[in-house]
């Protein structure tokens, strides 16, 4: 990993948004330009990561003039492309008091808006999740890929009991709640959010969903077999993963809300 940071106020910002950006030279530049102004013209006080990872095009190089343009923007480059693995990289290096994931084809700063008074409730969620099929959601992706959402949330309510109806795509954490468990996170790619959040509710975490809306700004990068395949070993993977966790902290008499349960 090789971090370029413009020049930062030291200050802890209250959001820390994290945009993971693989070959996204077409559309950066504006995703940033958009939020940032969203947020200026909120009053909050933010810093956004671009966690640039693997890219083939000139994103690296547009992050690091975005930061250096904008003491708030940082750019961090990976060597590999890892959605999940940028996602965590920006959460372990932001400072704020909530951390934001967006991506660069698909946010939403109203967001941030409805998240952001329920993490700073005394007793509210650690976790907001951004749901595609919450009721009140609204999904205008074609059928087929709102077939594979719908399938995967099934999955995962029957084979992992998760209480909400959607982990990937937008979200809000409270950081110092969720940091601990991101360090433990194992899975990278299109299911570390979906262990982040299932570690945060085995640990006792409130967790939480807003609806929203979403729409495909571009047709999906990867063919949407080798997607489901691909994230179905990885649930399969998971699952006894969490399973070995669970029975190893058992055996050692560990309580089963520690964030160290699977």
């Amino acid at each position: 990993m090789s971090p370029t940071d413009g020049p930062r106020d030291e200050r802890a910002p209250v959001v820390s948004v994290v945009i993971p950006a693989h070959n996204e030279s077409g559309m950066l530049a504006n995703t940033v330009e958009d939020v940032t102004g969203a947020f200026v013209d909120r009053g909050l006080e933010f810093e956004l990561l671009v966690v640039e990872n693997g890219s083939t095009d000139d994103t690296a190089a547009q992050a690091r003039t975005l930061a250096a343009r904008d003491a708030r923007v940082v750019a961090v480059s990976l060597r590999d492309a890892d959605y999940g693995e940028a996602i965590r990289t920006g959460l372990l290096r932001a400072r704020g008091e909530v951390v934001v994931v967006f991506d660069v084809d698909y946010y939403d700063p109203a967001f941030v808006d409805r998240s952001l008074p329920l993490l700073r409730t005394p007793g509210g969620p650690a976790i907001v999740v951004g749901s595609k099929r919450a009721p009140g959601a609204v999904d205008r992706r074609p059928w087929p890929r709102r077939l594979v959402t719908a399938g995967f949330a099934l999955v995962l309510r029957h084979g992992f009991g998760l209480v909400v109806s959607d982990t990937h795509g937008m979200k809000a954490m409270r950081r110092e709640a969720v940091d601990a468990l991101a360090r433990r996170c194992r899975f990278g790619s299109d299911l570390f959010d979906t262990e982040l959040v299932l570690r945060a509710q085995r640990a006792g975490l409130a967790v939480t969903e807003l609806p929203v809306t979403v729409a495909e700004r571009r047709p999906s990068r990867t063919p949407i077999t080798r997607r489901v395949l691909r994230t179905l070993v990885g649930l399969v993977r998971l699952r006894v993963l969490l399973w070995r966790e669970r029975a190893q902290a058992r055996r050692s008499g560990r309580p089963p809300t520690t964030d160290a349960v699977g």
